[in-house]
């Protein structure tokens, strides 16, 4: 699975199962800093929770603590690994474009978090309003192919 050399520098990966899924994430966390920001992006089921456990288990986090935070909007995983403490969980799938919405779910003080990386499913584009102006945003598009396979798509900050 190595990836294809993109423009400027996005990387693409198929992945054939969950473990694989799991692996990407795990890999991106070498690169990842603390106050990062992961925008996860695919239809349902294609895997971006996955790719969120593998980012939890790399960073010392209980992977079993991994679910979709589709009705609960927001989960936090503790991590032990290095400076990043923190993986904030977030799915705006069932919110508006409205910035009282994701004031609801306190999106400031997650992005705000010094120690955290914030994986958010489901981005909208009232986010940018709230992502600090010296956060790195990585972007990640999963899409499902007939056979059942996954393309990954990694976009590094700029």
């Amino acid at each position: 699975m190595s990836p294809d050399n993109r423009s400027a520098g996005a990387e693409s990966f198929e992945s054939r199962s969950a473990e694989a899924t799991e692996s990407r994430g795990e890999d991106l966390v070498d690169r990842l800093e603390p106050g990062d920001v992961v925008l996860l992006e695919g239809d349902l089921a294609a895997g971006k929770t996955t790719l969120v456990r593998g980012l939890v288990r790399a960073l010392g986090g209980n992977e079993g603590d991994v679910s979709s935070p589709t009705f609960v909007l927001l989960q936090s995983y503790r991590c032990d690994r290095g400076s990043i403490t923190t993986v904030h969980h977030v799915d705006l799938y069932r919110l508006g474009e409205e910035i009282s919405d994701l004031r609801e779910i306190g999106i400031e003080e997650v992005l705000s978090d010094p120690t955290a990386v914030i994986a958010v499913e489901w981005p909208k584009d009232v986010l940018a309003t709230w992502i600090p102006g010296d956060a790195r945003v990585w972007r990640v598009a999963i899409t499902t192919a007939d056979d059942d396979s996954r393309k990954i798509e990694i976009q590094p900050p700029p």
